[in-house]
């Protein structure tokens, strides 16, 4: 086929083929959606997904549902919004270094929160109470996405994006456990799971230290020598010891 013939998301696509690597997801091998629709001439199928996430209604309200902290009295505190984009952030620099699909990637992690309940996950807690024990947060994202959206047609996403939303959470289990069907079917997916914990293992902390809810003498040694010592992050402890000594003086 004539090159001036092809559409942008069919050059795209070739162009992804020569670049990734023979374990990632490409995005012409997309599985099909809930419902046939045409495919769009600019933009990959991860690409729309990507896309429509982030239009959407329920993506506008993780700016409202707290991380940690029920009621944080100060901007600097994380949300429920930009927990996904940090998670969004790391998971797509690993993809990148992988030569994974970083479009299916970043879908994956925008969406995966959506249907996280306000108040962290103690309102996750207190819904297992008065609502069902058998509630959870990335069941609940994958009912937004396929149920909820649009006043209830969905946003008709593809099935890798769905499959990486629904087995991001890790829980009280294993990183990534050895039962079948328990992690993602893709390597972008099973990529996700990981930087959420690597996202809120850091964050968490920081905004608990921001808080005074724990001091930096609390924190155990093996945490300080595998993270704020390495030497990718010299010079950077001192400014947080600094600071932290700042605060506690104010």
């Amino acid at each position: 086929m004539n090159r001036d013939n092809l559409s942008i998301r069919h050059i795209y696509q070739k162009r992804e083929k020569k670049f990734l690597s023979k374990y990632a997801c490409a995005s012409q091998d997309s599985g099909p959606r809930l419902k046939q629709e045409p495919e769009c001439s600019i933009r990959t199928p991860f690409q729309l997904d990507r896309d429509r996430i982030v239009y959407s209604n329920a993506f506008r309200r993780l700016k409202h549902k707290t991380q940690v902290f029920l009621s944080p009295l100060g901007d600097h505190y994380r949300t429920r919004l930009t927990h996904t984009l940090e998670v969004s952030e790391t998971a797509r620099n690993i993809a990148r270094a992988l030569y994974m699909n970083e479009d299916l990637t970043e879908a994956i992690a925008l969406g995966h929160d959506l249907g996280h309940t306000p108040f962290g996950h103690g309102g996750e807690t207190a819904l297992k109470e008065i609502y069902s024990p058998h509630f959870s947060h990335n069941e609940q994202s994958l009912r937004v996405v396929d149920k909820l959206e649009k006043r209830g047609e969905g946003l008709n996403l593809t099935r890798e994006v769905r499959d990486g939303i629904l087995k991001h959470s890790k829980g009280f289990g294993d990183i990534m456990p050895s039962t079948p069907g328990t992690t993602a079917s893709t390597v972008e997916g099973r990529i996700v799971r990981i930087a959420d914990i690597i996202a809120y293992l850091n964050h968490d902390l920081d905004d608990a230290l921001r808080s005074r809810v724990i001091t930096e003498s609390e924190i155990p040694s093996i945490c300080k020598k595998r993270a704020w010592q390495h030497p990718l992050r010299k010079g950077k402890n001192n400014d947080r010891g600094t600071n932290l000594q700042q605060r506690r003086k104010k």
